[in-house]
């Protein structure tokens, strides 16, 4: 039986995975400095024989594996966060440590696990003979942490790469995720008058200016609306800012960063306007306007766009998801429990602007993506890449 056959194979490649894993926590890779973890996953995709491997314009590592008429994706990004208060950490985040059946280390499980997975993934089809059909594309993409689905503009824009679905290798706590709200950076600025600190009433403060509008985006957060899946949009004021001439002198100017999450049917237009309209904001004059990401990446490659990044959600009847649904129940020998993620993924690149159909599964747990301690269980990197080379057969079969 195939399932059973995929599933030893599997078990065979535990080793190599770690190994690979291990080699990519220590070798860091913070946002726009992926390069020398790009260049050992193109490695590695040349020793497990895949048909060809580049690493693009952008800095995205691309493996090919197969020469069939349909084109799937199977994507995780290689960039990940700093490690934080290190004293939270109880082993180095920068080793790879190995320990009671985990792999131990910044971007263990978001998402370097899910990537190493899906690059096995691609040698299980071949040895198998499962690419009758299909030519599989393994991308290990750069930016998401700061810029979610830039890199993915970058593929379909300038590459011309369109696959006719994409596996999201983020972490899915074991089950297969369908979508997830998408996001937007706010900035909200209001404008004083600087004066000596001794004399404030000669100014006009611009941190009092902020101090309603705080209260009232607290307010707004709890009135926001809900979708029945995904859940309501939500916001978070995550950074403040200000200028004064100096430590004894009113500020004349303050501005705050909102993490705002948008649910399904919520769009960067009237998410802006309910900022605008908020009482504080109209008497105060303050300015609101979305984020501009503007840094480039590792290669030099001048990423630039508006910090909006959209919703996406698909139907549980979609191909691609009732496909890893049953990859899920041939491996697991149980039914999955179709979810949707907290956090934001390339989806929102993929599905929300080109609406490329995603699907999501992934070894780890969402909870400790950028936590201390963070980890993948070993096991579930072998049972990950038994279901991701499953999953293409399955598509095939139920999308003829």
């Amino acid at each position: 039986m195939i399932v059973d056959k995929v599933r030893a194979l599997a078990e065979t490649k535990r080793t190599a995975m770690v190994k690979m894993l291990r080699d990519l926590i220590a070798l860091g890779g913070d946002t726009g400095d992926e390069g020398a973890r790009a260049n050992r996953i193109r490695e590695e995709m040349q020793l497990l024989g895949y048909d060809r491997t580049q690493i693009d314009g952008m800095g995205n590592v691309l493996g090919y594996i197969g020469n069939g008429a349909r084109l799937v994706a199977f994507d995780g990004h290689i960039d990940t966060t700093g490690p934080g208060d290190m004293d939270r950490w109880t082993l180095d985040p920068k080793q790879g440590a190995q320990r009671d059946g985990y792999v131990f280390g910044r971007g263990a499980s978001d998402q370097l696990g899910g990537l190493v997975a899906a690059v096995y993934a691609g040698s299980i089809m071949r040895e198998l003979d499962l690419l009758q059909g299909v030519t599989l594309l393994v991308t290990g993409t750069v930016q998401e942490e700061d810029c979610d689905g830039g890199c993915w503009q970058y593929i379909v824009r300038e590459s011309g790469i369109r696959p006719e679905f994409v596996l999201l290798t983020e972490p899915t706590d074991g089950k297969v995720v369908r979508g997830q709200r998408g996001r937007m950076d706010i900035k909200v600025t209001t404008r004083g008058l600087s004066a000596h600190g001794s004399a404030p009433d000669r100014g006009k403060n611009a941190i009092y200016l902020m101090a309603p509008i705080l209260q009232d985006l607290e307010a707004l957060n709890a009135s926001l609306r809900g979708d029945s899946f995904l859940g309501p949009g939500s916001l978070a004021v995550s950074e403040i800012f200000f200028s004064s001439p100096s430590r004894n002198s009113v500020a004349d100017s303050c501005s705050i960063s909102i993490d705002r999450r948008l649910t399904l049917g919520e769009s960067r237009e009237v998410a802006l306007a309910q900022v605008r309209e908020l009482p504080s904001v109209a008497r105060s004059g303050a300015e609101v306007e979305v984020y501009t990401y503007d840094h480039p990446s590792y290669k030099g490659y001048p990423l630039k766009q508006e910090s909006f990044f959209p919703t996406w959600l698909m139907e549980e009847s979609e191909p691609c998801v009732s496909a890893a649904a049953r990859a899920y129940e041939a491996v697991f020998g149980a039914k999955t429990e179709v979810g949707k993620w907290i956090f934001s993924t390339n989806g929102v690149g993929i599905a929300g602007t080109f609406g490329i159909p995603c699907v999501g599964f992934g070894p780890g747990r969402e909870a400790e993506a950028h936590a201390p301690d963070e980890k993948v269980a070993i096991d579930e990197l072998v049972t990950a890449a038994a279901l991701y080379a499953l999953l293409p057969r399955e598509y095939l079969a139920g999308s003829q």
